[in-house]
């Protein structure tokens, strides 16, 4: 029998606000080949998330501030690998300095 593989895709992605510029850098994991499908579930998630759970996240607060606000959402990039993502994440949320990650 053969082994199942333990490694997967994960996209990293950007969503951002067009009105004020602000933007998040998130990871999940890819849903086969339909890397920007995996990312608009995501954010769906994270719309819904903020709007039935009171966290105090820095993205989760934006949404809740500003209900009406149009986001966009890219693919950074897909890596191989959990730990590879994590630390990738990291990496670009550095470079990027995006507004609304919690740190």
């Amino acid at each position: 029998m053969r082994k199942k593989r333990s490694d997967r895709n994960y996209v990293l992605y950007q969503v951002s606000s067009e009105d004020t510029g602000d933007s998040y850098i998130g990871l999940t994991v890819a849903t086969g080949r339909a890397f920007l499908r995996s990312v608009k579930v995501r954010v769906q998630k994270h719309l819904s998330r903020a709007k039935r759970e009171n966290k105090d996240w820095s993205f989760c607060n934006f949404i809740r501030q500003n209900p009406d606000v149009q986001l966009r959402y890219s693919v950074i990039e897909v890596v191989r690998g959990r730990k590879v993502a994590y630390q990738r994440e990291r990496e670009l949320i550095a470079a990027y300095e995006p507004t609304l990650n919690t740190f």
